[in-house]
């Protein structure tokens, strides 16, 4: 096949630009987004039940649900939590789990709960993982000025029914979500005072409603030669209709529902209201489909906003404007890597001319280069992947890697032109001689990140897609060296003797080698101080870990808590305050920043949602690098507030906003809340002595038990004597404070709520509560004080559960001078202890750690299992190759080394970055998280490439009869020009991804570090290190029996 591709060069041209051709078409069509879809491992179901306390939403719902779903096949986890009128069940499901069974499993589970109470609303199940997060965020709020005088909480269904769904019409988008404002409802205020004069109970007048509201088929009549369709038509088509309801009728007279109650159509009791830049708005976010591209959504989203602003709002008084999305930091990111890829390609070319020194031959050299990144991309397009930091990274490590075989042949073939054979001849002889070690190092290459496939972690999927492109771009460069290259080499240019220069630094390295290989026993020697003093300073130096980069954007999203006993007004008046305050710093001049006269930075904008006992809050500086000094002000502002909690984060597209990849979780579980509080609350206390300035968070946010309760107790003995029943007294007391719910109501096709209040609405005082009028089935009129005791309490406002416990959750995010595993330690071995040994965490509540932490730790055991496979693997592979059981031991024996060298590079990278950022010339510090970590796997299958070559090379001068020592040192001085050429351009490749800073690159830089540090080191011992391994070894075989 050789022999034919360099005869018909003409041939291999046209099928090497089909292919590229046919790349770059289908190439076009791999979506684009900012991070690989990651698998699907949670669902989330969210049940609402309108006024309901924690308390009876947990017995009510959470319990009955926990009970059909604990028994679901393969459930890791269960996250329960009840709040004010909703439950939320979280079911985490291991790796691998198919997503859409689980979700047809949960919805199965769910129908057989045998019943809800009344108003409780459907399940709705959702699925999610750290990449569907939404990405685009719109606001929807009143023209300037207000013109129209609009109820910014009217506008929720207003948004429902006609914003979001043009929206979610776009190509790409799976969902918008809508937060602020209010549902529609129709609110029926009754009289109580006249409705019990007349002797009528609530129940009675929802009952009368209900009867009613209601259409019902009577089938279909014949009469003549028609036939009709009969529909009784009962349901209420306008308001007046439900006004002029006949409650009741008593001596001939009709009691109107209008006579004793006020209806009206309003919306639902605010829970919240949201700010953009300090004017009330609803916010819309943007969710992706799997597998979509983000820019293509943009490009598309943006000019249907501007249609929706024009023919739809413009007339109703409304604008929707996007104020943030990760677009930008996508593009930007994609940019830096486009450039970086570019970069990387040029330094390799003029690396490759600097050796040769012909044009000539350098553009035969790196004409692979456009192919192995085409190839790159139709494996991503073949596995199903798309273009995205990520997978950019790997085809832009993989620059300098595919020249490495091409190298090879190519200065296999230089040589033999250099013993005056023809064009032809030295091109078929060339690629004979070497095509083994190519064929060895592509498959070591390739077969390495086999076990990458058994890493189900987030850490094994994000780095699944640089093992694509990697190994597509390998695989192609393999072709290339052994059919492309010859046959450019024998067929483009004129005739002439084009040999090999001689390197200049080659006399003075053999001379080095001769020192390194003059003796068995100074061979054993420093081959032995080689392994000890790297791996022994590796292992001084091993840093701490991380689980994943963080992929941080130039945002913060912050967090206040407040005690439980604050009501919305109150956290309005602190949301006033914050809008007074950050109105100053929006696009404001640096200067006052800059000459420390304010510790806040300039903000580009900020979203503010307040809510009862939360304050939410995103915001971005004008300059991207004050993004820290604003989160401190920012949290420092929220804790000025008395009894505040705050907690701030940068925006991540790698993991949720809440310090997710950094945070070490301590579940506390057990029956008493009032213990379990007192536990959290010391976890927290302690964590802020033990660490400098952490970010502290929980879950549930309120750590006391000091949310006022008012628990009604009925008389039950003057109950029954009234004969008044227990789900009539408690609809009349619902009715009388937040409202009950009566029935539906259809409206242009939409559903509202009926909801029955006293006169009062839902602004009823408790002594107004106490002394309203009850009516008895007999007619007369009793308070409710005088059949029932208003106790007054404090309890829970949320009740949070794992697996069947209630359980509270400390988050501690360290300082970013120490690492997770790191703050992990330090949690289990000081901070806990110390609270044990204190009596802090009472008997019977079990301490766990879980979050990132637990992450951290099943990544780094998949990791280190998959590793050992990996290398038997390759060991087995060369054995294969090589026929033989010694040689690839030789080989393998500078992989340690290798690695060792690329520890040793990011310890040396980040104490530069740690100077230079102390004389103020920035310097960003890269943490060994785990995929850093995956960067070994690359060097596994790239330092063995050089080793190979010498390997090989070496037992191909002992099969001619050469000694030990001349066929080592020949086999370095042969291979001495192309290993340093493929270092160099490796090297030269990898720089700019690794040197030069910008958007995303955070995601890429260790790996980038470690392999660059670990070939140059591998570069060193290949050729220092592995001929005295051989000289000594292979002498002292000899020695034993001779070959």
């Amino acid at each position: 096949m050789i022999e034919a591709a360099v005869k018909r060069g003409i041939l291999v041209s046209v099928i090497v630009l089909i292919a590229c051709i046919l790349g770059l078409v289908a190439s076009v069509n791999i979506p684009v987004q900012m991070i690989p879809d990651l698998e699907v491992r949670t669902i989330t179901v969210q049940t609402g039940w309108p006024g309901a306390t924690p308390q009876d939403v947990e017995k009510e719902i959470l319990i009955e649900q926990e009970r059909y779903l604990r028994s679901l096949p393969n459930l890791k986890r269960m996250i329960s939590s009840s709040e004010m009128g909703s439950a939320s069940i979280a079911l985490e499901f291991p790796f691998g789990v198919d997503a859409n069974e689980a979700l047809i499993r949960v919805s199965n589970a769910l129908s057989q709960v045998p019943s809800y109470p009344e108003n409780v609303d459907q399940p709705r199940l959702f699925s999610s993982s750290f990449s569907s997060n939404a990405f685009m965020f719109f606001g929807l709020s009143p023209l300037e000025g207000n013109p129209m005088q609009l109820d910014v909480d009217m506008l929720r269904d207003f948004a429902d029914d006609f914003i979001r769904p043009r929206m979610e019409s776009v190509p790409g988008i799976s969902q918008v979500d809508v937060r602020g404002g209010s549902a529609r409802q129709i609110q029926i205020k009754v009289d109580t005072t006249r409705l019990a004069q007349r002797g009528i109970s609530l129940s009675q007048v929802r009952d009368a409603i209900r009867m009613r509201n209601a259409d019902s088929s009577a089938g279909d009549l014949e009469s003549g030669s028609s036939r009709y369709l009969l529909r009784v038509v009962g349901r209420f088509e306008d308001l007046s209709q439900l006004e002029n309801l006949i409650v009741d009728r008593s001596n001939n007279a009709n009691l109107y529902l209008k006579d004793v109650a006020q209806v009206t159509l309003d919306h639902f009791e605010s829970r919240g209201v949201s700010y953009s830049n300090g004017e009330r708005n609803l916010t819309m976010s943007v969710r992706r489909e799997s597998g979509s591209n983000v820019i293509d959504i943009k490009a598309a989203l943006l000019p249907l906003v501007e249609e929706i602003n024009q023919t739809l709002l413009v007339q109703n008084g409304l604008t929707l404007r996007l104020f943030s999305d990760d677009v930008q930091y996508v593009s930007a990111s994609l940019k830096n890597v486009w450039i970086n890829l570019g970069l990387g390609a040029i330094l390799a070319t003029l690396v490759m001319f600097y050796f040769l020194r012909s044009g000539r031959s350098t553009l035969i050299a790196v004409i692979g280069i456009p192919i192995c990144t085409i190839a790159a991309f139709l494996a991503l397009l073949a596995f199903g992947r798309t273009i995205n930091v990520i997978s950019l990274a790997g085809v832009a490590f993989a620059i300098g890697m595919t020249v490495d075989n091409t190298i090879v042949v190519l200065e296999s073939i230089l040589q033999f032109r250099k013993k005056g054979l023809s064009r032809y001849q030295a091109a078929v002889d060339g690629v004979r001689e070497v095509w083994p070690a190519v064929l060895a190092s592509t498959a070591t290459t390739v077969l390495v990140f086999a076990p990458i496939l058994f890493i189900a972690q987030e850490a094994g999927q994000l780095y699944s897609d640089i093992a694509i492109a990697i190994s597509g771009a390998i695989i192609a460069s393999m072709l290339v060296a052994i059919f492309v290259v010859p046959a450019a080499m024998a067929n483009i240019g004129k005739q002439s003797n084009t040999s090999s220069k001689t390197l200049v630094l080659s006399h003075k390295w053999m001379r080095l080698v001769d020192v390194f290989c003059k003796t068995k026993k100074r061979a054993r020697i420093l081959s032995t101080g080689f392994i000890v003093i790297i791996l022994g300073s590796a292992y001084i130096l091993m840093p701490a870990a991380e689980y994943l980069p963080e992929g941080e954007e130039p945002k913060a999203f912050s967090l206040m808590f407040a005690p439980p006993d604050y009501n919305l007004s109150e956290m309005e008046k602190i949301g006033d305050e914050l809008r007074a305050y950050f109105k100053d710093y929006l696009n404001a001049s640096p200067d006052a920043f800059e000459n420390g006269e304010t510790n806040m930075p300039p903000l580009a904008y900020y979203n503010m949602s307040v809510s009862i006992g939360r304050i939410w809050f995103l915001s971005a500086p004008t300059n991207p690098q004050y993004i820290g000094e604003m989160m401190d002000a920012i949290t420092e502002k929220f804790r000025s507030f008395e009894n505040m909690r705050a907690f701030s984060s940068r925006g991540s597209i790698i993991s949720s906003n809440d310090g997710g990849t950094r945070a070490v979780a301590v579940d506390l579980a057990g029956n008493n809340l009032s213990d379990l509080y007192r536990a959290a609350q010391a976890v927290y206390s302690q964590a802020e002595i033990v660490f400098d300035n952490p970010q502290l968070n929980s879950d549930p946010s309120s750590l006391t038990l000091e949310q006022p309760l008012i628990e009604i107790r009925p008389r039950w003995q003057r109950l029954a004597e009234l004969g008044i029943s227990n789900r009539d007294f408690g609809y009349s007391v619902a009715s009388m404070s937040d409202g009950a719910y009566v029935d539906e109501f259809i409206l242009n096709d939409d559903k509202i709520d009926i909801f029955m209040f006293s006169n009062a609405g839902n602004k009823q005082t408790i002594e107004a509560l106490a002394s309203s009028p009850m009516v008895t089935p007999d007619g007369n009129i009793i308070p409710l004080n005088a059949i029932a005791d208003l106790l007054e309490s404090k309890n829970s406002n949320s009740v949070r559960r794992v697996d069947g416990k209630r359980t509270v959750s400390v988050y501690i995010i360290p300082p970013r001078d120490v690492a997770l595993e790191t703050a992990q330690a330090v949690v289990r071995n000081e901070l806990l202890p110390v609270l044990w040994q204190q009596g802090s965490i009472a008997q019977g509540i079990n301490v766990s750690i879980s979050g990132a932490a637990d992450q951290l730790e099943a990544t780094q055991a998949s990791l280190s299992s998959n590793f050992l496979i990996a290398i038997v693997l390759c060991f087995l592979l060369l054995v294969a190759i090589f026929t033989h059981w010694r040689y690839p031991l030789f080989i393998l024996a500078t992989v340690p080394l290798g690695m060792a060298g690329g520890l040793l590079g990011l310890n040396l990278i980040n104490a530069v970055n740690a100077g230079l950022h102390t004389i103020g010339l920035g310097g960003a510090h890269q943490p060994f998280d785990m995929i850093t970590m995956l960067g070994f796997l690359i060097l596994l299958g790239t330092v063995v490439n050089n080793p190979i070559l010498i390997v090989d090379q070496t037992r191909r001068f002992l099969d001619q009869g050469e000694s030990v020592h001349k066929a080592v040192r020949g086999a370095v001085e042969k291979r001495l020009k192309p290993i340093l050429m493929s270092t160099a351009t490796t090297i030269f490749g990898l720089a700019p991804l690794v040197l030069l800073p910008g958007e995303g690159t955070e995601l890429y830089r260790g790996v980038g570090i470690i392999v660059l540090c670990g070939i140059f080191v591998s570069t060193l011992l290949s050729l220092t290190f592995l001929p005295a391994l051989l000289t000594s070894l292979l002498r002292e075989q000899n020695s034993q029996a001779p070959r």
